[in-house]
């Protein structure tokens, strides 16, 4: 057993064209977990009253608790399951073309960067006290991620571009959607990528990867933490 685990350290490590490590196995096992997270947290929705409302993320919760601007995007909408059925369908659709090029960490990375980005967006594109749940902005994220990786290597992007563009619209002429976490998770999936699609090969890309992925998850945080709420002016 020993001889065995010696032999598998010694073997050279593949890696990607992005530099993630090649899985042999080839299960997108980041995917999978968010996939199971979402719908375990779908059902305690359904049984738990408040479960919730003690994840939901609203702006006006930002500076009491922050943390909301994560745990929404593991929630879905208990209203209608067409919510968290085409969120589950296009995070499997995006994660098993993704994960496998960039790797398990830098794709969940990507995803909670995307959240984050998403929760952003309904930080400074709505109204204060509007409540939201939903993987979208980490879906559409993932969008944005396939958008540069596709122009990366030259790609056709017209359908891509339809399919985005379509779900956007929907975004704004469908009541109850949140096209301010669209938006957001949109171009902080695309920055995210980018960093790890053109940071040049050498000996230290991983190191530059990482830190541009760290100072884009810096930004949305100082963004949420500068962010004031705007005064209401009562009439008199």
């Amino acid at each position: 057993m020993d001889c065995f685990n010696q032999q598998r350290k010694a073997q050279p490590a593949y890696r990607t064209s992005f530099g993630g490590r090649v899985d042999p196995g080839g299960k997108p096992v980041v995917t999978i977990t968010i996939m199971a997270v979402c719908a375990v947290a779908y059902i305690l929705q359904l049984l738990v009253p408040e479960f919730t409302r003690t994840f939901f993320y609203a702006p006006v919760l930002t500076d009491s608790q922050p943390w909301r601007m994560l745990t929404a995007a593991f929630l879905h909408s208990q209203g209608s399951p067409l919510h968290i059925a085409f969120n589950l369908y296009a995070l499997w659709f995006l994660g098993s073309s993704l994960e496998p090029l960039f790797g398990r960490t830098r794709f969940a990375l990507l995803y909670l960067i995307s959240a984050l980005g998403g929760s952003v967006g309904v930080l400074y594109l709505a109204d204060p006290v509007t409540a939201v749940v939903g993987a979208s902005g980490a879906v559409f994220g993932l969008f944005g991620a396939l958008f540069v990786v596709i122009r990366q290597r030259r790609g056709e992007l017209r359908s891509l571009l339809i399919l985005v563009a379509a779900n956007l619209v929907l975004g704004f002429v469908v009541p109850g959607i949140a096209w301010q976490a669209h938006v957001g998770g949109l171009l902080a999936g695309a920055a995210c990528a980018a960093i790890l699609a053109y940071t040049p090969r050498g000996k230290h890309r991983t190191a530059i990867q990482f830190a541009g992925l760290a100072g884009i998850a810096l930004l949305l945080i100082a963004a949420a933490v500068l962010w004031q709420a705007p005064v209401r002016i009562i009439p008199g």
